[in-house]
């Protein structure tokens, strides 16, 4: 699992495995917006969304509907998702 559960800290984690799965240059995780719209502005479809859930569902061990995927439009979005998702564990 990744170090941080804190929002900010997986709002990093999420943009690094965002970048890393995309192949996204000119692109750090220090300069991704964590407000940008993944589909509208980063041109994500759902494929690229049904891996990065995949990909962040493995690392902080919790399940995220396919439901929900309409909610994960930004990385802050995702971030306060999995933030709920490791509350709702403990």
């Amino acid at each position: 699992m990744p170090e941080s559960t804190e929002t900010k800290g997986i709002v990093r984690h999420v943009a690094e495995v965002i970048i890393g799965e995309l192949k996204l240059e000119d692109v750090t995780p220090d300069t991704f917006n964590p407000d940008m719209d993944l589909v509208d502005e980063l041109g994500i479809d759902s494929m690229d969304l049904a891996t990065i859930a995949l990909v962040l569902q493995d690392e902080y061990k919790i399940i995220i509907d396919e439901d929900d995927y309409p909610r994960l439009k930004t990385v802050r979005l995702i971030a306060v998702y999995i933030e709920e998702k490791l509350a709702a564990k403990h």
